[in-house]
C-alpha cells in the first residue's frame, strides 16, 4: 500500500480511520500538554511517568487477569500518578535536585515494572497477556471505544486549559508572583501534572513506555522555535502532534513489519528538525544568515567610518581622494566599496572616491553612536 492509497482509504476502511484518528488525537493532546512541561524545564517529567507508569500496567493484570485495555491503564495512571508525588516528595523533603529524583523514580518503577512482566511470562496464561506491546507501543490494537475515550480526555484538557488558563500561565513564568495574588499554586500544579499524566498513559498503548517522552516533548520543542506567545505555542504544539500522528502512522501502514510508534515519534523528530533549521527567528538557517549581514554590515560601517575620518581633515567633505588609500584600512574590499556606492553613500570618479553629504551624515551618526556607548 501506497501513501497515497492508504489517505484514500481512511474514509472507508474502519480500522486505518480508527488507527488515524487514535494517533492524530494523541499527538494533539500530548503536544498541547507538552507545552508546559517544556516551558517548565521538566522535559525529564515525561519519561519518568511513562515508565512509572509499567509496574501499574503489570499490578492491573495480576489482579484482575483481565488484559482489558481500561483497566490496564486504570492502573498505570495510578502508578503514574503515585510515582510524580513521589518525585514531589522527594524534592520538597529532601536535598536531592529534580533530575535526580525524576531519574531516581524511573529507574525504580521501570525495573519493578519489568520484574513483573518477568513474573506474568512465567504464568501458564503469559501468551495471552500481550503485555509487551505496552513497552513499544502497538497502534494496530486501537479500537474505538479508545478513540472515544483519548477525545474526551481531549476536550476535558482543552476545557480546564482554557477555564485555568491566567493561572496556569503566571504559574508558568512567575509562580512567586502568582502565590502573592493569594492562587493556590500547589493545586494549580497538581492539576497540571495530574493532566500531563493523564495523556501519557493514554500514550502508552500506541506509543508505548520507552517513547512516550519524545511524543509528549518533540512537537512542543518544534513549536517554541517558531514563537514567543504561549497560546501560538500550544496550538502549533498541537498540531504538529497531530500531523505527526497521521503521517507516522500513513507511513507505517505503507510498509511491512514497520512499527507505528516509533515512526510517529521519527516523524515528530523530522519537524524539530525543520523547526531549528528553518523557523525565521531562532532557526539555524536564519541565524547564519543574520550572522553573515550582521558582519558585513560591521564591515560597510568600519570602512565607512575610516573614510569618514580621512575627508573630516578636509574643509570640503567632498573633496576626492584616491581609492588606494584604503588599502591601508585592513577592512576594505572592493564589494564593500561598491556596496556604499549603491547606498548613495560614497561616489567613485576614475582612481578616486569622496563621500556624499548623505555618507557623511550617516558616518557621522555612527561616531555619536559610539561616543554615547563608549559614555
Amino acid at each position: 500500500m501506497t501513501i497515497s492509497e492508504y489517505f484514500s482509504l481512511i474514509f472507508s476502511d474502519y480500522t486505518l480511520r480508527t488507527i488515524t484518528l487514535g494517533t492524530a488525537i494523541l499527538g494533539a493532546v500530548t503536544g498541547m500538554l507538552g507545552s508546559f512541561a517544556v516551558l517548565r524545564k521538566q522535559s525529564l517529567l515525561g519519561d519518568a511517568i511513562s515508565h512509572a507508569a509499567l509496574p501499574g500496567i503489570a499490578l492491573a493484570f495480576l489482579i484482575t487477569g483481565a488484559k482489558d485495555s481500561n483497566v490496564l491503564l486504570l492502573g498505570a495512571l495510578v502508578s503514574g500518578l503515585t510515582g510524580t508525588f513521589w518525585i514531589r516528595g522527594i524534592i520538597k523533603k529532601t536535598h536531592l535536585k529534580s533530575d535526580t529524583a525524576l531519574g531516581l523514580i524511573l529507574s525504580l518503577f521501570f525495573g519493578f515494572g519489568i520484574l513483573l512482566l518477568t513474573l506474568i511470562q512465567k504464568q501458564p496464561n503469559a501468551n495471552q497477556a500481550g503485555l509487551d506491546k505496552y513497552l513499544f507501543g502497538q497502534a494496530a490494537t486501537l479500537v474505538e471505544s479508545d478513540v472515544w475515550l483519548m477525545s474526551f480526555v481531549t476536550v476535558i484538557c482543552f476545557f480546564i486549559l482554557l477555564l485555568f488558563w491566567k493561572e496556569f500561565k503566571m504559574l508558568l513564568f512567575d509562580a512567586d508572583y502568582t502565590k502573592t495574588l493569594g492562587f493556590n499554586t500547589k493545586i494549580i500544579d497538581i492539576l497540571i501534572t495530574s493532566f500531563i499524566v493523564l495523556a501519557i498513559v493514554l500514550g502508552l498503548q500506541t506509543v508505548g513506555v520507552v517513547l512516550m517522552s519524545a511524543m509528549l516533548l518533540a512537537p512542543a520543542a518544534a513549536a517554541r522555535q517558531w514563537t514567543n506567545s504561549l497560546s501560538v505555542m500550544v496550538f502549533l504544539a498541537a498540531i504538529f502532534g497531530a500531523f505527526s500522528g497521521v503521517f507516522g502512522t500513513a507511513i507505517s501502514a505503507s510498509q511491512n513489519n514497520l512499527s507505528t510508534g516509533p515512526v510517529i515519534v521519527i516523524v515528530a523528530g523530522v519537524f524539530v528538525l525543520i523547526s531549528f533549521l528553518f523557523s525565521p527567528r531562532r532557526g539555524l538557517l536564519f541565524k547564519q544568515i543574520r550572522f553573515i549581514k550582521n558582519r558585513r554590515d560591521l564591515k560597510l560601517h568600519k570602512t565607512l567610518a575610516f573614510m569618514f575620518h580621512i575627508a573630516e581633515t578636509h574643509d570640503n567633505i567632498s573633496h576626492p581622494h584616491a581609492i588606494k588609500i584604503l588599502n591601508n584600512f585592513q577592512g576594505y574590499t572592493k564589494h564593500t566599496l561598491q556596496k556604499l556606492v549603491d547606498k548613495n553613500y560614497v561616489t567613485i570618479t576614475g582612481d578616486f572616491w569622496s563621500l556624499t553629504e548623505q555618507g557623511f551624515k550617516t558616518a557621522s551618526n555612527l561616531y555619536n553612536q559610539q561616543d554615547k556607548n563608549n559614555e
